[in-house]
């Protein structure tokens, strides 16, 4: 009886959150598809060790679409972690999980127009996180809340995630993907920029698309519109 006791003690449940990678598929799937092959021949990693949630608000498949669609992601080493956007009763055992309650980023126009009758909330100061060694290759550092700073270099295979802006300042030759939050003023600072990927909100370029003249010197990334800019800092 103590025994069953005792393992009934050590059987607990916590909540966790997580962050993931949130993809929408768009009709017609094959020509979605098509795109997300062009994108990931220029960056074959960029979907590697992250968790990815399959957004299917979107479009309209039924049970063996959605099987279909999954397996075609696998076939790209894109596992998916869950579902959402669909009917929870849609559900089935063959498929991922359903997830509810996920937070994302909130479109700037819905959001005016969600807060145009109310008070604006007192505005706080943004938070930051220093970082004082280097981060080395196959190290993640992820801060959503706000700024990072990393004073001395990002090495190749890192990558750092953050909700406002990064600055580098040494090289940064892995991966930095700044306003995770949608967060579209955020910008990317490096005192020598070698990185394999460059983001900001949703757009990112890979290494190939960062100009010759800008590499091994310092740079700044930001958004304009819809597009990325890269330029070099004096």
């Amino acid at each position: 009886m103590s025994s069953l006791v005792r393992q009934r003690q050590s059987l607990r449940f916590r909540a966790r959150s997580y962050m993931a990678f949130a993809i929408t598929p768009r009709a017609p799937i094959l020509d979605w598809l098509a795109d997300l092959d062009a994108n990931l021949d220029r960056s074959r990693g960029f979907f590697a060790g992250h968790p990815v949630v399959l957004d299917l608000s979107g479009v309209h498949l039924n049970t063996p679409g959605i099987m279909h669609l999954v397996g075609a992601l696998e076939e790209r080493n894109i596992r998916v972690l869950g579902i959402e956007g669909i009917d929870p009763a849609a559900g089935e055992p063959a498929l991922p999980p359903i997830l509810r309650g996920g937070r994302g980023t909130l479109d700037p126009e819905s959001a005016d127009r969600g807060s145009a009758a109310k008070a604006s909330p007192p505005k706080q100061q943004p938070a930051s996180l220093l970082i004082e060694d280097p981060i080395r290759s196959g190290q993640s550092v992820v801060f959503i809340e706000g700024d990072i700073t990393v004073l001395g270099s990002v090495g190749s295979g890192a990558e750092v995630v953050a909700g406002g802006s990064i600055h580098v300042y040494g090289t940064l030759r892995g991966r930095a993907m700044a306003g995770a939050n949608g967060n579209a003023r955020a910008r990317i600072f490096c005192h020598r920029v070698e990185a394999e990927l460059l983001a900001i909100d949703s757009y990112y370029k890979t290494a190939e698309d960062i100009e010759d003249s800008l590499r091994r010197g310092p740079a700044q990334a930001w958004l304009e519109g819809n597009t990325l800019k890269i330029s070099a800092m004096n």
